[in-house]
Parts: structure tokens; sequence; C-alpha cells
């Protein structure tokens, strides 16, 4: 499953992150780096933009950035 699929107020651990070149590498050094975990604060009722916490902070995504990152739902 990707970001883009996510449900709000769920948390998430991040698999890989996919892409090349400079859109991978900045969502690396944003913190999305494999066995991270993450909350999803909300996402945009049209789609297009993801709210997430992460590390300490918020991140907002566009959708195209957000499909790059693959996820698996946090165990309890």
């Amino acid at each position: 499953m990707t970001l883009t699929h996510a449900k709000a107020n769920t948390v998430y651990n991040v698999l890989a992150v996919a892409g090349a070149g400079n859109t991978r590498r900045r969502l690396l050094d944003m913190g999305f780096t494999p066995a991270c975990k993450l909350f999803v604060a909300a996402t945009a009722p049209t789609g297009g933009t993801v709210l997430v916490r992460l590390r300490g902070f918020s991140v907002a995504l566009r959708e195209d950035a957000a499909s790059l990152i693959e996820l698996t739902a946090e165990r309890q």
C-alpha cells in the first residue's frame, strides 16, 4: 500500500521509498526511511494532499510524492 491510500488517524511503518533521483533523495532526507513510524494526521477530502507526522514534525505531501512511499500497517 502507498501513502496515497492510507487512512487518516492511523500509524504505519515505512517499507520503502520508490522513485529515483532528487525526488527520492528529498523524501529520504525528510525522514521517510524504511522502518520509520509515521502517523497520517489528515487527508484532503478531494485527494491530492496528505498530512503526516513523523520524527517530531509534520509534513504535507502532494499525491505524486506520497505515491512513492510504501507502507504497512503498524501491528498492535
